[in-house]
């Protein structure tokens, strides 16, 4: 029986990886390259199949590909042409379907995030649940730390299904609550533009959420655009005619910039190349 794996990013490489280890007869990997991150892992997934034996394809060489068992890790496209489908999902379903998750409920706060093992269905993350697994998570948190966590839950999860498969042992999904279903909408550059107008404590956990791997915060100062990698929540001063984005005091070099409500200090800010743009050359600077 083999068992094909499509599979992307940190998550789908640690469970090829772990799948590698344990059912290396059994298994066939498709990957594909992942524009949205930073570091893909295609060249990791495909290295650790080619160093094990085991047959790699990339996504354009998949086509027509048909397989009894299928199970996804990370994958954006539609799977056809298998007769049982298994989808890995970067949420607590039903909340969450759709794309990019675990930002979402970064930006959102939650304090338990997981992944959810689900019956692929016509209609995107609607189908059975078949398990999950929890993580609970606090704050200030970097979206990397987050993933790091939680792509063990991953292997475990991979490991219980596929020994399942192998056993010859059936899964069983449970339906998923429509009532408390909620959507996670795609996102593009303009998604990573920073409000200023909101709370210091809001726009630094989405400077978190929206980081490595994902492209980084982005802001306008002296009409050009950087990356705001990292920050700090200071103390509120009061400010009278309060501009949000405008730098106010410069400390240690760093410069603190007025929020909406709050202030918040910049600890790592970029230019398109990636050179650092601190100290600021100018104290009077606004971030748009």
């Amino acid at each position: 029986m083999t068992i094909v794996i499509f599979a992307m990013n940190q998550k789908g490489f640690a469970v090829v990886e772990w799948l590698l280890q344990a059912h290396p007869t059994n298994l066939m990997v498709v990957g594909a390259r992942d524009s949205n991150v930073q570091r893909d892992f295609y060249e990791e997934i495909k290295g650790a199949c080619h160093g094990c034996g085991v047959p790699f394809l990339d996504r354009s060489e998949a086509k027509g590909l048909v397989a009894e068992h299928v199970i996804a890790v990370g994958w954006r496209w539609i799977i056809r042409d298998c007769r049982e489908l298994i989808v890995f999902h970067d949420s607590l379903l039903p909340r969450y379907r759709g794309f990019a998750p675990l930002p979402t409920a970064l930006l959102n706060g939650d304090d338990e995030v997981g992944v959810t093992a689900l019956f692929g269905d016509d209609d995107y993350d609607c189908g059975d649940i078949i398990a999950q697994k929890r993580l609970h998570i606090r704050y200030p948190v970097k979206v990397q730390e987050v993933i790091d966590l939680i792509t063990p839950l991953y292997t475990e999860l991979a490991d219980e299904i596929v020994n399942a498969i192998l056993a010859g042992s059936p899964l069983k999904g449970i339906p998923q609550d429509e009532a408390t279903a909620s959507y996670s909408p795609w996102r593009d550059e303009d998604d990573y533009r920073v409000d200023w107008s909101r709370d210091a404590r809001e726009i630094k956990r989405f400077i978190d959420a929206v980081g490595y791997p994902y492209n980084g915060a982005s802001s306008e100062v002296g009409g050009s655009l950087v990356r705001i990698l990292d920050a700090s929540v200071e103390p509120e001063v009061k400010i009278e005619q309060r501009v949000p984005g405008k730098v106010t005091f410069i400390h240690e070099g760093l410069p603190i910039v007025a929020c909406g409500t709050g202030m918040l200090r910049l600890l790592d800010v970029r230019d398109g190349a990636g050179s650092s743009l601190l100290p600021l050359a100018k104290f009077r600077s606004r971030f748009k």
